[in-house]
Order: C-alpha cells, then sequence, then structure tokens
C-alpha cells in the first residue's frame, strides 16, 4: 500500500496516529470490534477469534483466543463486541445460540467467563449497555432478545417480537431504557427494558429483512437502518410515529451501517454480497457515494470507526480474510467520476442546465443563473473548509422561452389557411404541407407531403417535393396495390380513390396534437 500519509489524531489523552495498513488472517472475519482507547481491535468468525494491537504501521497480533484441545461452537462466532467501559470485557454471539463472555484480565489462557445458552437457535448479535456496565443484550435467530446482568448466570429479561428472527439490537446512545430491534420481516421495534412485556412503537421499514440500524451518536432521536432492500434510510423517533427523512439508495444488500464520528450527516455502510467495498454517504446527497474504500475483494463483513471522536479512521473486516485500516484520506472520491453536466425541463417551458464553471466562464455573453421568482427552490451547499475533500462547484444556466412562444396564433392560421376541397388530393397536400412550413409546423408538413406520396400518382409529384420528400433514399416507398386499396378502403375511400374529408380533418387535428407534444 504506497498511499500511506499518516496523519495524528488527538483525543482527550488519546493519540492516534496511523496509515492505511492491512493484515491477513487465518480465517474470513464475521465481526469486528475496538476497544475504549482505540489501541487494540478484536476479529471473529467461525474459525478465527484474535486480538490484535494498532500500532503505527502494522497490526500486531496480541492474543489468540481460540485455546484448549477440544474448541466447541461457542467459539464460532457471529458477532463481536467490546465494552467501551471495561477493556478486558468481550462478548460474543455463537452460531450454536450461546451468548459468551470472555475476561482479558484472566491469568489462564482460556479467557472465557461466562456462558449462556438460553436462546434456542444462532445469536446474529450482541451489544453492550453504553454506560451500564453489567448490562449485555442479544438478539437471536429464534426471535427473542435477552437481556443479561452479568453478574447472574441466567438473563434477567426476555423480549418476544412475535415475529421473525432479530437481526440487530442496539441500545440508544442517549436513551438509558430503550433499544431498537430489527427483524427479517422488515419491522423495527422499540423497547423499553423495564417493560418486556410489549414493545413500545414498532415500524415497517423497509421491504424485506431489516439486517442492520445504529443510533446517532449526537442526534439521540435518528436512528438509520439498512436492509435487503438496498436502501439505508434515517429515522425521526421524535414524533408519535417515526418519520423516514433521509433514504439513500445503494446498488447491493445492506449489511453494516456506522455513523461516522463528528460528523452529523455522514454513515458508511458495507453489503452482504456482490458488492466488496466499503461506501461513506452523505445523507443530504443520496444518489452517489461522498467517499469510497476498495480494498477488499470479498464481501466485507464489519466495519467500526477507530474511535468514537475521529472520523478520520475506519478499520474493516472481509471474508477475503483481512483486516485492513482505512485512513480516510486515502478513500476514493466517486464524485470525481460522475458526468457533471445535467439538464432538465421546468413546468414553464424554461431549459435548465447545470456544468463545471469552466465550461460558462470562457463565454463572456452567456450569464449564469441568479435565482427567479418563478423557481424559489434553489439549495447551494455550503463549503465546508474542514472537510477533506475539495467541493466541487458547478454553474446554473437557464434558457427561457420568449414571451408569446406558447401563443395558439399559429393553430387559428392554419384553420383558416387550410384547404380541405376543391382540388385534387395532391394540391391540398402540397399546398397545406406549403402552409404548415410557413408557420414552423415542419412535423406536420412532413405529414402532409408523406400523405401525398402515399395516396398520389407518382408520376405527378414535381421534382422539388420529390427532393424533398425521398432525401437519401433514392427511391419513393410506393406501397402495392393491395396495400393502397386496403389502406384507402380503411380511410373511407374504395379502390383506387383517394382518401375521404374526414382524413383531411383527422389530419388537421392530428396538427393541433402535434402542437401539444
Amino acid at each position: 500500500m504506497e498511499k500511506m500519509a499518516r496523519v495524528t489524531t488527538a483525543l482527550g489523552g488519546t493519540t492516534i496516529t496511523g496509515r492505511t495498513m492491512f493484515c491477513h488472517l487465518d480465517a474470513p472475519a464475521n465481526a469486528i470490534s475496538v476497544c475504549r482507547d482505540a489501541a487494540r481491535v478484536v476479529v471473529a468468525g467461525r474459525n478465527i477469534f484474535k486480538i490484535y494491537s494498532l500500532e503505527e504501521d502494522q497490526f500486531v497480533e496480541k492474543a489468540n483466543l481460540r485455546v484448549g484441545r477440544k474448541l466447541s461452537l461457542n467459539f464460532s462466532c457471529a458477532d463481536v463486541v467490546w465494552h467501551q467501559m471495561d477493556d478486558n470485557l468481550l462478548a460474543t454471539a455463537a452460531t450454536n445460540g450461546a451468548v459468551v463472555t470472555w475476561n482479558l484480565g484472566k491469568p489462564s489462557r482460556n479467557k472465557q467467563d461466562q456462558l449462556f445458552n438460553e436462546h434456542k437457535r444462532t445469536v446474529n448479535k450482541v451489544c453492550f449497555h453504553p454506560t451500564e456496565v453489567h448490562m449485555l443484550l442479544s438478539g437471536s435467530q429464534d426471535g427473542y432478545m435477552k437481556c443479561f446482568d452479568l453478574r447472574k448466570r441466567e438473563s434477567v429479561s426476555t423480549f418476544s417480537g412475535q415475529s421473525e428472527s432479530v437481526r440487530d439490537v442496539q441500545f440508544s446512545v442517549r436513551d438509558y431504557f430503550t433499544f431498537a430491534a430489527s427483524f427479517e420481516n422488515g419491522n423495527v421495534q422499540l423497547w423499553d427494558i423495564r417493560r418486556p412485556d410489549r414493545y413500545e412503537r414498532m415500524f415497517t421499514a423497509h421491504n424485506g429483512p431489516v439486517f442492520c440500524c445504529d443510533w446517532h451518536p449526537d442526534d439521540k432521536q435518528w436512528l438509520a437502518t439498512g436492509g435487503r432492500d438496498k436502501m439505508v434510510k434515517v429515522w425521526d423517533m421524535t414524533t408519535t410515529r417515526a418519520k423516514e427523512i433521509y433514504c439513500v439508495q445503494t446498488i447491493a444488500s445492506v449489511a453494516r451501517v456506522k455513523w461516522r464520528p463528528e460528523v452529523k450527516y455522514h454513515l458508511a455502510t458495507c453489503s452482504m454480497m456482490v458488492d466488496h467495498n466499503i461506501y461513506v454517504w452523505d445523507i443530504r446527497r443520496p444518489y452517489i457515494p461522498f467517499a469510497m474504500f476498495e480494498e477488499h475483494k470479498d464481501v466485507t463483513t464489519g466495519i467500526m470507526w477507530r474511535h468514537i471522536h475521529d472520523p478520520y479512521y475506519l478499520l474493516s473486516g472481509s471474508k477475503d480474510s483481512t483486516l485492513y485500516q482505512h485512513m480516510f484520506k486515502d478513500a476514493s472520491r466517486p464524485v470525481d467520476r460522475a458526468n457533471p453536466e445535467g439538464l432538465c425541463y421546468g413546468l414553464f417551458g424554461d431549459l435548465a442546465f447545470a456544468g463545471k464553471d469552466s465550461m460558462f466562464t470562457s463565454d463572456s455573453n452567456r450569464k449564469t443563473y441568479g435565482g427567479d421568482r418563478r423557481y424559489p427552490i434553489f439549495f447551494f451547499k455550503k463549503p465546508d473548509v474542514s472537510e477533506q475533500f475539495a467541493n466541487v462547484s458547478s454553474a446554473l444556466n437557464v434558457f427561457e422561452t420568449e414571451l408569446g412562444s406558447n401563443s395558439m396564433d399559429w393553430f387559428v392560421n392554419m384553420a383558416q389557411q387550410y384547404l380541405l376541397t376543391g382540388r385534387s388530393l395532391a394540391e391540398l397536400c402540397d399546398h397545406n404541407a406549403k402552409i404548415a412550413k410557413e408557420l414552423y409546423r415542419y412535423q406536420v408538413a412532413q405529414t402532409w407531403t408523406m400523405l401525398r406520396i402515399v395516396y398520389s400518382n407518382p408520376g405527378a409529384i414535381s421534382a422539388v417535393n420529390l427532393n424533398q420528400s425521398i432525401g437519401k433514399t433514392g427511391g419513393l416507398p410506393l406501397m402495392n396495390r393491395w396495400e393502397e386499396q386496403k389502406q384507402c378502403h380503411c380511410l373511407g375511400g374504395g379502390g383506387n380513390s383517394p382518401p375521404s374529408v374526414e382524413l383531411l380533418f383527422k389530419i388537421t387535428f392530428w396538427d393541433y396534437r402535434f402542437a401539444l407534444v
């Protein structure tokens, strides 16, 4: 890795230094978690359970927790979490339904502390309370959530969502008693730990399973969710009913979502299949990622910001058996590869065109758009000088329709000057085509010309009109006699007779429809 400029971040008494780096693991990772001081990271999977220290230039293995003569399924981890108040305390969710706690302070090689075998199926998620040292929450494939007091040998509360499997559980950062749970059926439930009999609130968040959720670290009532429908949604919980305030459309199912520290509108996501990249989104601009990390060669299974107050380092584990530390400065910027132009028609027929400033600065006669009372909603993003990426500037030009361009005078003039009877069909078509052309209705003029070609004697076509009609084809698109008879018959004529007057009125009506189009 050569894009490795070092960054130093001072966080109170902790100084974080490092660069973009990686290490190879013994097996694919299912989850990762970081200790409170951001100095160590734990990596867990079906066949790996190790702790690494984060040095300035590399990862250094510090402990292997898969020890013992007979390794049971208790060591096969679907999830892992490091307590943010006790650096020696870990918890894992096992694939056999066990919830296991680990005490790194134990003098023996085996660090297993407590074992809870209350779930019937795989435990998908474990979560420590952010301020209560002894409280641990789990969510399982059996549809139940359990709250454990680590001073006791069994769970103190069981929560039944009356639904399918629980995919994620997260304690609220600001509300002591509240936690959120996401389910396989697309629902999200909010619970009060004091009331295990019934949820406080439930709403349908996604079409399909909700794989993850995350509370905003600063705004206590914002909850981000990600699902199989490839969407990330942000919900405002201050109202009686959960209100969707932002929605980000990704290209694959969302497996993990994590808010970026110290940056209110940014969050990171990864997918559980197809897409191996990690994306950082500005939820105010949901159509293109703000930043992207492309290092992993297989599905990313776990993401974690290195410190709760540091937005510049992101850790990730993957099925490609690698552990990465991503430095935000090294991320790629998808917007740099995006199409910088756009255009759109307005309600009043005006055409708006946006592009890079450089496209318009060379033209001294063109003035950029300065606002109009007809278009009251214009939002220009203010530059953020603290952000590591340069802001992209563009200019907006509006080409307004001329006054009177929507007038229907041309229709009145056509109605007054058209001829429908009194001459041969060829002469009527020529006359009406000429009138339409003089009034700049070129599509209608072409229609009259084509009718003359189809229904008139080819020998009677003038050289001028013939050249205009044939163009580069080199021949007349004449119909065979059977088709000619059939169409004339359908249009009101018989045999070789010319079209009826009704057809000419239809052409006049088509003329009006063309104007509307």
